[in-house]
C-alpha cells in the first residue's frame, strides 16, 4: 500500500542529487587544481573548494536519508506520516540554510564569515567537515529535531518493525554525536578526541544502522523474502557495525598523543570492521537469489547489490588496509586515505541512497517501475559510475604506495612536494576517471526522464 504523506520524500531526493552534482563539480575543480595550482584562483582557492566539496557530500547525503525516512516510515508503520507541512517546512529551512553557508564560503573570506556569523560567541569554526558557521549548526540541531519529533510520533503511532527501529536509532545517534560539534576545546589532544564521535561514529557507527535499514527496506520489497528472516540478517549486522565500529574509533587515535593501549584496541576492532560489511554482501546477494517474485525494478536491485559490494571493497577492504597501527604509521594521511574515503562513502552511503531514490521515485510518480528504456540508461549510470569510482580509488592508492614509499618509508625521504610532482600522473588519470563519473551522474538524471510504457503501481503488501 502506498501512503499520501510519502511524497514528501520526493523534493528531499531531488535537493540531493542536485547538490551531489555540485559536490562531484567541485571535486573536479579540486582534481585539477592538484595538477594546475592556479586553476581558477584566486575566485575559488583550493581549501575552499575542499571546504564545498566535502560538506556538499554531507549534506546531499543527509537529504538523502532523510528523504529515505519519509517514503520508508510510514510504509513500515502502515500510516500517514505525522506531519507532511513539518517535513516540507524542514525541507526549505535546510536547503536555504546550506545554500546560504556554501554561498558564505565562495564568496566571503571565511576568517570574515566567522565573524559575521558570530564565531566568538561558541566557537566551533575551523575544523575538518565541520567548518559550518556555528549559526549553522544550530539550524542543524533544529531541523535533525523537528525531523526526529515527526518520525518518531508516526513509527509511535503505528506499527514497529525492526527496519523502523534500526533506522530510528541510527538517526538519533546521528543527531546526538552531532552535538559533539559545538565541543571545541583548545588542547589540539582533547579537539581531536571528540572531534572523531563526530566523525567516525557517524560513518563508522550509526550511519550503518541507517544504511542497514534502507537496504533491508528495499530487499524486503523486490524480493519477497519473508521480513523475518531479512530482521535477523539486520540484527545480527548492525550489533557486528556497532562493536567493531564504537572500538575501531581507536585507530584513529594512534598518533594524537592518545595512550599506547589505542595501538592495540583500535588496530584489533577496526581490523574486524570488514566482517559487518562482508556480511551485508552475503545478505544482499542470498536474499536476491531466494526472492519470491520477480521485481520489475531491475535497476533498484543492481544498486542494492552494487551497495554491498562496494561498500565492503571501500569501507571493508581498503579500509583494512592501513588500520593496523604498524602501517597506518606510514599512511596515515597520504593519498591511501583518500582512496579509501571516496570508495567507502561512495559504496557505503552514496549507493543506498541512491537505491532508495531509484526504488522510490517511480512509485511516487504512480509507476511500479521506471519503464525499460529509462532503466537500461540508468543501468548505464550505475556501471559508468562504479567502475569510474573503482579506478579513482585504484589511482589513488598508486599515488599513495609511492608517496608513502617516497616520503616516509625510504632512507632517503623526499620532500612533500618533489613527491607531488612524481605522482602527478596519477592525479591526471583520477580526473578523467572523475569525468567518466561525473557523465554517469548525468545519465542517472536523465533516466527519469525518459519516456516508455510503464508498469502502474499496484498494492503491495510485504
Amino acid at each position: 500500500m502506498q501512503y499520501q504523506s510519502q511524497s514528501v520524500a520526493k523534493p528531499y531526493f531531488i535537493a540531493a542529487i542536485g547538490l551531489f552534482i555540485g559536490q562531484i563539480l567541485f571535486g573536479l575543480v579540486m582534481g585539477l587544481q592538484y595538477v594546475m595550482g592556479d586553476f581558477l584562483f584566486p575566485e575559488i582557492p583550493f581549501n575552499v573548494a575542499r571546504m564545498v566539496h566535502t560538506n556538499l557530500l554531507i549534506v546531499w547525503l543527509l537529504f538523502g536519508f532523510m528523504g529515505s525516512a519519509y517514503f520508508l516510515v510510514p510504509e513500515e508503520s502502515e500510516r500517514e506520516l505525522f506531519s507532511p507541512k513539518l517535513a516540507l517546512l524542514l525541507f526549505w529551512i535546510f536547503l536555504i540554510a546550506g545554500a546560504l553557508t556554501i554561498l558564505g564560503y565562495l564568496l566571503v573570506p571565511y576568517a570574515t564569515l566567522a565573524d559575521l556569523t558570530g564565531n566568538e560567541l561558541l566557537p566551533t569554526m575551523g575544523r575538518e567537515f565541520l567548518e559550518q558557521p556555528t549559526i549553522t549548526k544550530i539550524g542543524i540541531v533544529i531541523v535533525a529535531l523537528g525531523f526526529l519529533f515527526n518520525i518518531g510520533m508516526t513509527i509511535l503511532g503505528g506499527r514497529k518493525t525492526v527496519v523502523n527501529l534500526v533506522l530510528l536509532t541510527g538517526l538519533l545517534g546521528l543527531a546526538v554525536f552531532f552535538l559533539f560539534s559545538f565541543y571545541n576545546p583548545v588542547n589540539v589532544v582533547d579537539d581531536k578526541f571528540y572531534w572523531w564521535w563526530v566523525v567516525h561514529l557517524w560513518v563508522e557507527g550509526v550511519w550503518e544502522l541507517i544504511l542497514g535499514a534502507i537496504l533491508a527496506f528495499v530487499l524486503i520489497k523486490v524480493t519477497g523474502v519473508d521480513r523475518e528472516v531479512i530482521e535477523k540478517w539486520l540484527y545480527v549486522i548492525i550489533a557486528m557495525s556497532l562493536i567493531t565500529g564504537i572500538i575501531g574509533t581507536g585507530h584513529h587515535y594512534y598518533w594524537i598523543g592518545t595512550p599506547e593501549y589505542w595501538q592495540w584496541w583500535g588496530s584489533i576492532f577496526s581490523a574486524m570492521e570488514p566482517i559487518p560489511f562482508f556480511m551485508m554482501t552475503i545478505f544482499a546477494f542470498n536474499m536476491v537469489n531466494r526472492r519470491r517474485r520477480d521485481h520489475p525494478n531491475k535497476a533498484a536491485v543492481l544498486w542494492a547489490l552494487g551497495t554491498a559490494v562496494m561498500a565492503f571493497l571501500g569501507a571493508g577492504v581498503w579500509g583494512f588496509m592501513h588500520t593496523l597501527a604498524p602501517v597506518n604509521y606510514y599512511t596515515h594521511g597520504t593519498q591511501i586515505t583518500a582512496a579509501h574515503g571516496h570508495m567507502a562513502f561512495y559504496g557505503a552511503y552514496v549507493m543506498i541512497v541512491l537505491t532508495m531514490i531509484s526504488y522510490a521515485m517511480p512509485i511516487m510518480r504512480g509507476q511500479k517501475a521506471a519503464n525499460m528504456r529509462a532503466q537500461v540508461m540508468e543501468m548505464w549510470s550505475f556501471w559508468l559510475m562504479t567502475v569510474s569510482m573503482v579506478f579513482i580509488t585504484l589511482f589513488l592508492t598508486g599515488a599513495g604506495v609511492l608517496q608513502t614509499y617516497l616520503q616516509r618509508y625510504t632512507d632517503d625521504p623526499l620532500p612533500f612536494m618533489v613527491v607531488q610532482d612524481k605522482i602527478e600522473i596519477f592525479y591526471w588519470l583520477r580526473e578523467i576517471a572523475g569525468v567518466v563519473f561525473i557523465i554517469g551522474l548525468v545519465l542517472y538524471v536523465i533516466s527519469f526522464f525518459v519516456k516508455g510504457n510503464e508498469a502502474k503501481v499496484v498494492a503491495d503488501t510485504a
